[in-house]
Order: structure tokens, then C-alpha cells, then sequence
């Protein structure tokens, strides 16, 4: 299992890398390029998640190197979550708003017939 998943890690890592040189893509393509994105980090969440629970494997690692995964995970997981923070924050306002403008077009709709 593990050389397999080494090796379409990487294969996985090229084609983000692809996708990353493609200029001027479109919304749609965008759109395609973050949720496959998303997949990726789905599977490595998975995987680590596998691990993780797993005492044989993380008996494996020294206390240092648990040390060392804990510290990047925490700064990995808190950039992402205060990212989507930031993001679900933006899409909220969006939402607020056509929701104000389909309301104010209801009621525009009203006087004028």
C-alpha cells in the first residue's frame, strides 16, 4: 500500500502542478480545478486519519517526530480554517445580498402591477 500510494501521490502532485500552468481558465474550469484540489486533500486527510488511529504505526515515531507532524499539521489545519473562514464569510455576504435583491425586486414587482 504504501508504495502505491507514494506513487500516485506523486502522480497526483504532477497534475496539480499542471493545472497550476494553465493561464487564463474559466470559471468553470476553475470551479473543476479547486474540487479536484479538494479531492486530493480529502484522500491525504483520509490517509492520515488512517494512521493516526492506528497505535502500530504512530508507536513507529519518535516523540520528536510526532512533535514535528503535530506542529505542521496545527499550522496547515488553522491557515486552511481561517481561510475558509474568510471565504464562507465572502459567499455569505453574496448570498445576503442576491437574497436582498430578489426580495427588493418581489417587492418592486408588487407596486408596479
Amino acid at each position: 500500500m504504501g508504495e502505491r500510494w507514494i506513487r500516485d501521490s506523486k502522480k497526483l502532485l504532477r497534475q496539480i502542478e499542471e493545472l497550476e500552468t494553465i493561464e487564463d481558465r474559466d470559471r468553470l474550469e476553475l470551479v473543476r480545478s479547486t474540487r479536484f484540489m479538494l479531492g486530493v486533500l480529502e484522500r491525504s486527510l483520509v490517509g492520515w486519519m488512517q494512521w493516526v488511529v492506528n497505535p502500530d504505526i504512530m508507536a513507529k515515531f519518535s516523540q520528536e517526530e510526532l512533535k514535528e507532524i503535530n506542529s505542521n499539521i496545527s499550522k496547515f489545519v488553522r491557515s486552511f480554517v481561517e481561510y475558509d473562514l474568510k471565504i464562507t464569510k465572502l459567499g455569505a455576504q453574496k448570498g445576503l445580498k442576491a437574497k436582498k435583491k430578489r426580495e427588493r425586486e418581489t417587492t418592486e414587482n408588487r407596486y408596479v402591477a
